[in-house]
């Protein structure tokens, strides 16, 4: 038995050597400066990013609205309930759209009544008219579909009275924050997902690299085996990605995001880390050259990741509902399945490695 502190063992050895070696990677550190520029300014960048993922959810600030026709009394009580809507009304179509073009409103909507294509009463027609080619131009689109929806509700309820049968009831509204669900089903996923993905990556260029360059026979020339130099390579890359969700969990707490379930979510990401780590490290003694090595993992990682879709719950979810603090007992058998599944695959994976002749890399 070796009498070497455990400090000072092979495996140890290589991942630090790995870990270190990470900063002249340009490309690697770019995207972990990324990550901490979005974890750290998750507060602003969430409100950005909010207005691309739901446009409905920005306040527009009073948007002023020409309507006319005579359907314009039906558009300006709707217009009514709406917070972000002035409707100022014109007699005159012509008029209406004069003060478009005069930009004094930002757009026009005009109602008329018409018979229903199968002649059983009149529906109302709006033409809307909204400026193009700004970022103003959305927001005027939104709270003018606003507008529209109220206006389609209203016409349910009062038309209903005349019904021989109700209708089918409305959906209910519900008033819940975009900014959360945002938060927590695509930002927070995606900065937990991307280190072990990224740490796959760099493991898929640790083993090709040491392969094409030759290294690895100077590796071997020290009191260490394959099955040693891998597991040490593997070992940096996966502690790396729950050190990296550590710290942009504790710069969106800093922000004011909350997130529950860290201990979990932790050992969830692990477990990924290990799963996609492995799958590097394979793939890379397989190919043994770097280009065919990455693209290989880049496909087969994102149709992997895409056919999740097919589980009883997508990573993403199990994320999700481990962070907003709603996870099942579902949530759970996922997280623990993935433990399960990673340390398989891992295992699997060392008695390919020590099957492998080092001579032959």
């Amino acid at each position: 038995m070796s009498d070497r502190p455990w400090w000072r063992d092979p495996r140890l050895v290589v991942a630090k050597r790995d870990v270190l070696s990470l900063s002249r990677e340009k490309t690697i550190v770019l995207a972990l400066l990324i990550q901490l520029f979005v974890a750290g300014f998750s507060s602003f960048l969430v409100v950005g990013l909010t207005s691309l993922y739901d446009p409905s959810s920005v306040a527009t600030q009073d948007v002023e609205m020409a309507v006319t026709g005579d359907a314009r009394a039906e558009l300006l009580e709707a217009a009514r309930e709406q917070e972000g809507a002035r409707a100022i009304v014109f007699e005159d179509p012509d008029r209406a759209r004069q003060a478009f073009q005069d930009r004094r409103v930002d757009a026009v909507l005009v109602g008329q009544y018409v018979s229903a294509p199968d002649g059983g009463g009149r529906t109302i027609d709006v033409i809307a008219t909204a400026p193009e080619g700004s970022i103003r131009s959305t927001l005027v689109v939104v709270e003018v579909r606003r507008v529209l929806n109220a206006l389609e509700r209203q016409e349910r309820v009062e038309r209903g009275r005349s019904l021989d049968e109700p209708p089918a009831p409305l959906p209910r509204q519900i008033g819940a924050s975009p900014y959360f669900g945002f938060t927590y089903t695509v930002l927070i996923p995606l900065l937990l997902f991307l280190p072990p993905f990224i740490s796959g990556s760099v493991a898929v260029d640790v083993v090709t690299e040491e392969i094409e360059r030759g290294t690895l026979e100077l590796l071997r020339v020290a009191p260490v085996s394959l099955l040693d130099i891998v597991d040490g390579k593997a070992l940096g890359m996966v502690v790396l990605a729950p050190l990296q969700a550590l710290l942009w969990v504790l710069l969106l707490s800093t922000n004011g995001i909350a997130v529950a379930n860290l201990g979990t979510l932790l050992v969830f990401v692990t477990a990924v880390a290990l799963l996609v780590v492995t799958f590097g490290v394979v793939l890379g003694l397989a190919t043994k050259r770097r280009r065919p090595a990455q693209l290989l993992y880049s496909v087969l990682t994102l149709v992997v990741f895409g056919a999740a879709v097919l589980l009883p719950e997508h990573p993403a979810t199990t994320v999700a509902k481990l962070a907003v603090d709603s996870s099942t007992l579902l949530t759970y058998g996922h997280v623990v399945a993935t433990v399960a599944v990673a340390a398989g695959a891992y295992a699997v994976a060392r008695r390919y490695v020590g099957a492998v002749d080092p001579e032959g890399l």
